[in-house]
């Protein structure tokens, strides 16, 4: 591969977007048409690709975003390369036309058929927390599904957004069918709704999800948005306190903490808080903090300057309200975007850190007395993307995970269903709109069709066609009765009405 985080790369223009969706357009005509399995074969090509450059990808993220390098293979490269795998073998079942059952016995002789169509050319605008996991799972998606693929990547990512151009080429995928374009984040979304993509998918903030929808809005194109959470984590009293310590850890600092899928907010049973917190501290206590040089980091640094003011930002508001840090790790530096590791207790609901997505190394732990408290206290966010239930008792934990207001609930595990390529992703409330992934993603993809024939077509008119009657409209009603009425006589006088209607459909006029 001939991209690494220091090469430089040029910016695009409108005019560069115009044309690739124009060329996007051209191509995707017959790639919509192209046989499932010389897709199949392209994309399968692309697992072969990712294993072949999974140093390079993974070295090239960690450079580009702070990540370690641990963490961009085991949530980025390798979840790629299972979802490049999975969709090639399953788009061809999801993409399957199939007959619908006839809802009634009025409408029996109708055969209804549901296919499903691709959208045209769909445009991808991914974020800089995973910026090869994210638009990757979506272009294959789009690409199996019959699109064609305009990405924009974050701008801080760029050689990263040039390793999926390599690895989508290098798979043989025909060309103008895939076009990367590099744009300033503020122009991006609404120069691609300008340029013709038939859908947009979005991945960011609610502030300029909402704008996009808006700007879609006016020419009704389809967005799929993927606007972040403030994701909560439930510690039953039964619960494994070292998984579910090892499973905060992780979930919660894993991309120094830069992940809209991790935990946050860790509400844990009363009884076994004081155990809880005091193994989570020393656990994290443990922790390597830092740059990465020769794999010596568990956490890594953030990624820009304003997330770093973000999170101080937060942990001031939370002080000043009388929160503790009862745990860190790591030094602050603000040149080099470390920030340590805190675990904070003491918290309150108002606190920016359990109102606002802090996307930071932060630990908010509170507890509750209560299944209800626990519910109640983890729904109380405008967020509601993912959230985790920590006990031994599946039933226990499978009722409390009903009761959350999140797209994906996981148990006894936090910060992996994006890795489930059949698992959909995607959030309740304010955490977005649509999904991605899985069979409910892979249909966001394309468009759905019914094709309805007719049993009865050999005869003349249809059954209530016209020219129009009172007796005709008697024999209608007679239709009703038969269907609904519970009246046994009602019920045989329908039938003959029935079938008097049927009788006179036979005629020409």
């Amino acid at each position: 591969m001939t991209v690494n985080a220091d090469t430089v790369i040029r910016d695009n223009t409108i005019e560069d977007l115009t044309r690739a969706v124009a060329a996007a357009r051209a191509a995707q005509k017959s790639w919509g048409t192209t046989r499932f399995g010389a897709r199949k074969k392209i994309v399968k090509r692309m697992s072969g690709s990712l294993l072949l450059h999974s140093d390079q990808i993974a070295e090239t993220i960690a450079d580009c975003t702070g990540k370690t390098r641990f963490d961009a293979l085991s949530t980025e490269v390798l979840p790629c390369s299972l979802a490049a795998a999975y969709y090639a073998k399953a788009a061809r079942r999801m993409l399957k036309p199939h007959r619908m059952r006839a809802g009634n016995l009025l409408l029996s002789y109708k055969r209804t058929r549901l296919v499903r169509e691709p959208w045209g050319v769909i445009g991808i605008i991914s974020p800089w927390n995973y910026p090869f996991g994210i638009p990757f799972h979506e272009t294959v998606m789009g690409l199996m599904a019959g699109n064609a693929v305009i990405l924009k990547v974050a701008g801080i990512a760029k050689p990263v957004g040039e390793l999926i151009r390599e690895v989508v080429e290098e798979a043989g995928v025909p060309e103008g069918l895939f076009h990367l374009i590099h744009l300033d984040g503020r122009t991006a979304g609404p120069a691609f709704l300008n340029a013709g993509v038939n859908k947009l998918f979005f991945t960011g903030s609610i502030p300029v999800g909402k704008e996009l929808m808006k700007l879609a809005s006016e020419k009704l194109i389809p967005v799929c948005l993927e606007l972040g959470g403030n994701d909560a984590m439930i510690v039953c009293r039964d619960a494994n306190l070292d998984r579910a310590v090892n499973g905060a850890l992780w979930a919660g600092l894993s991309n120094c903490g830069q992940s809209c899928g991790g935990v946050e907010r860790i509400y844990v049973q009363e009884r076994v808080a004081p155990a809880f917190s005091k193994l989570l501290a020393e656990r994290l206590k443990q922790l390597r903090v830092g740059r990465e040089k020769e794999f010596d980091a568990d956490v890594g640094a953030l990624t820009t300057r304003k997330q770093y003011e973000t999170v101080k930002s937060h942990v001031a508001d939370a002080l000043a309200k009388g929160a503790r840090i009862a745990a860190a790790v790591g030094a602050d530096d603000p040149e080099r975007l470390l920030h340590p590791a805190l675990l904070i207790d003491n918290v309150k609901a108002d606190m920016k850190l359990m109102t606002d997505e802090t996307f930071g190394p932060l630990l908010a732990l509170d507890t509750y007395a209560t299944e209800d408290e626990a519910v109640e206290k983890a729904n109380a966010t405008i967020y509601g993307l993912t959230a985790s239930v920590w006990s031994k008792n599946p039933r226990r934990a499978r009722r409390l995970a009903a009761r959350l207001e999140a797209g994906a609930v996981t148990v006894n595990d936090h910060l992996m269903s994006h890795g489930l390529a059949e698992a959909h992703w995607g959030g309740y409330k304010q955490s977005g709109i649509g999904r991605s992934h899985g069979l409910t993603g892979f249909e966001e993809m394309t468009q759905s069709k019914v094709i309805v024939t007719d049993l009865l077509s050999a005869m003349p008119r249809g059954l209530w066609w016209y020219p129009h009657s009172e007796k005709k409209y008697r024999r209608l009603k007679g239709v009703i009765e038969l269907l609904f009425s519970r009246n046994l006589g009602k019920k045989l006088a329908g039938l003959g009405k029935m079938i008097a209607l049927l009788l006179n459909s036979m005629k020409k006029w």
